[in-house]
């Protein structure tokens, strides 16, 4: 016979949810980030007097990814902060009131 207990074993920690969102969010801004460099560089003239091919566009694609994965996490208030406090917020539900309000001082 064997002990599968359904309940508290199978719910997700806040631990791993809240990484998991972490992890998400960070993601999402990663491919923001990455789009937005793509826009960049298409505005930027082709021609001249050296022109790269495909092997340049594979190395462009390559350093954007790059880039991508890597500023954001330079960035203390990005895209990705602002979307994991939304997220947050609408995971955990109306926030409880657990800091008590501060009103003031009648005293004279």
């Amino acid at each position: 016979m064997s002990d599968f207990s359904v309940g508290a074993a199978n719910r997700p920690t806040p631990q791993s949810t809240d990484a998991k969102l972490r992890q998400a969010t960070q993601a999402m801004e990663g491919s923001f980030v990455q789009q937005l460099f793509k826009a960049m560089r298409e505005t930027v003239p082709e021609g001249g007097l050296i022109d790269g091919g495909s092997g340049e566009d594979m190395f462009s694609s390559l350093m954007d990814q790059h880039l991508a994965a890597e500023a954001p996490s330079q960035w203390d208030r990005g895209i990705g902060a602002s979307l994991y406090r939304q997220f947050r917020g609408a995971i955990a539900g109306p926030e409880s009131p657990t800091t008590p309000s501060v009103e003031p001082d009648h005293e004279s």
